[in-house]
């Protein structure tokens, strides 16, 4: 009888595999992220949500639950640390299964260039340069599972067309190191090449030239910033004092990371340029990632918050803050796993990178906060709001409109308001300038005007001319003077006199 209920319980396990189509699988796993809790992938704030997704596939996973993810933890500095501890490892282990991050572009560059070569999967929140675009050789292996900053870019692009901007100036902080504003305004310049694009840079810690600044936007209509949120606050109060915030002008922010080092649109200090601040920041406009309100979203959140108390971490207050590399650093698990299932389920072993790579891309599947949609190249498309200052008095920002990357559309909400994003007195002026001018330019026209004035002034002044030089003709046939040396000195002196006039 024992041997009959084991029997049973074995046949109902193989049943149900079966059924649930569950592959058993040993995984590997390197994942590259700062100790430095600076950082907002660091370790602290980025374990929690890989574990979160370990879990979650183990107990609700179904053909999914299989898949055992041994997972190591190994401290990047941004710089060649993550590098040489994948060659380290990988000499004295057997390679990993698949490596997550690193976030930094130059770190990510090195990491991913070697792992292609050695046909393991990469799959980061980060690396979001317009470089990493280039998946025919080097960066092959490469699955960016956070939108990058071209497709971010997308979102202006959509702007600029709906409103017929031309033109636009980027100003950006630059560190020289991580260089985080040059690569996302790159973006914007990469994307953007058939509008008329002028950049502009200022190393971080140095002085702030506002004058400087804001002369080169003269010949622009578009301002877009990244930098941290002091000196955005600085240039939108100059641009105030100047009045090029009457509507002349549009001012963006881009604002990805919700940290005021990248630019999070506050105006407020406390102090008393507050209120000038607030009414110049009512030109000013944010992009940033669009917020999802899922409920499994909140509880993950709820999730996240709790696991940094239980950890007593201190010196951090924002690290139970989910973001989107919180947020890519989870769905990543996720990819991989449906990925890895329908590779082998088709014959293909864990360590063929380059079949399971191909799967990650081109598919859309269920994240954490809602819908994630990876294009044919590997790269998540992004889902971007527009926000702006709805109500001046208190200084509030609502979001007026979303940009979906997946379709490329642009949606304009209840609250957007179309004379906020219209140029005020510039389209009309140049409008008029052809009907008035006759297709001439401004310098011909006057030219024109002034000759036609001068023209009429000469022969107003010759017809005067001859008809006093001819009574002076006359008077002196008729006169019975015989002094003829006065008569021609006052010949001369009416000749004179007029020749003055004219």
């Amino acid at each position: 009888m024992p041997y009959f209920s084991t029997l049973c319980v074995y046949f109902l396990m193989v049943l149900n595999s079966v059924m649930t189509n569950t592959i058993t699988e040993e995984i590997d796993v390197l994942v590259f992220v700062p100790q430095n809790n600076s950082y907002l992938f660091s370790y602290t704030r980025v374990a929690p949500a890989i574990r979160y997704a370990q879990q979650r596939l183990k107990t609700d996973g179904g053909q999914y639950s299989g898949f055992h993810f041994n997972i190591q933890f190994e401290n990047s500095d941004c710089a060649n640390d993550a590098l040489f501890l994948l060659v380290d490892r990988s000499c004295a282990h057997d390679k990993p299964d698949l490596i997550l991050g690193p976030v930094c572009e130059y770190e990510a560059a090195a990491v991913v260039r070697l792992a292609s070569h050695w046909n393991i999967p990469v799959i980061s929140a980060g690396a979001l340069a317009a470089g990493f675009s280039n998946k025919n050789t080097e960066y092959s292996h490469l699955t960016r599972i956070a939108p990058s900053y071209v497709k971010m870019a997308e979102t202006f692009t959509a702007m600029f067309e709906h409103f017929t901007w031309k033109s636009a100036l980027l100003v950006y902080e630059d560190d020289k190191e991580e260089r985080n504003c040059y690569f996302t305004l790159e973006g914007v310049y990469h994307l953007m090449a058939d509008f008329n694009i002028k950049t502009y840079a200022f190393s971080q810690g140095g002085r702030l030239d506002t004058d400087d600044i804001l002369h080169n936007i003269y010949d622009i209509e578009v301002v877009i910033m990244c930098m941290g949120a002091n000196n955005i606050r600085e240039i939108m109060l100059a641009a105030h004092r100047r009045r090029l915030t009457d509507g002349n002008y549009i001012f963006f922010n881009v604002e990805l990371f919700n940290a005021s080092s990248y630019g999070n649109g506050s105006w407020k200090r406390g102090d008393e340029y507050d209120n000038d601040a607030r009414q110049a920041y009512a030109s000013l406009n944010t992009v940033t990632l669009l917020k999802t309100v899922k409920p499994e979203f909140e509880n993950f959140s709820m999730e996240m918050k709790m696991s940094f108390k239980k950890a007593g971490f201190l010196d951090c207050e924002d690290c139970g803050t989910v973001n989107m590399f919180v947020e890519g650093f989870h769905d990543a698990i996720l990819l991989y796993a449906i990925a890895l299932h329908e590779a082998m389920k088709n014959g293909h072993s864990k360590k063929n990178g380059t079949e399971i790579t191909s799967r990650m891309w081109n598919r859309t599947f269920e994240g954490i906060a809602g819908q994630v949609s990876m294009d044919d190249n590997g790269d998540r498309n992004g889902d971007f709001s527009l926000m702006a200052m709805t109500n001046v008095e208190a200084g509030t920002y609502e979001v007026v409109a979303n940009y979906f990357g997946v379709n490329g559309t642009f949606q304009l909400l209840p609250a957007f308001n179309t004379d906020h994003f219209t140029l005020k007195g510039r389209y009309k002026a140049h409008a008029e300038k052809p009907a008035k001018s006759c297709g001439l330019g401004v310098s011909a026209l006057t030219g024109v005007i002034v000759g036609a004035v001068l023209g009429s002034a000469m022969l107003i002044a010759f017809y005067f001319f001859r008809k006093n030089y001819r009574i002076t003709i006359e008077r002196r046939t008729q006169s019975e003077e015989h002094d003829t040396g006065k008569h021609r000195q006052l010949r001369e002196d009416s000749i004179r006199s007029n020749l003055s006039a004219a």
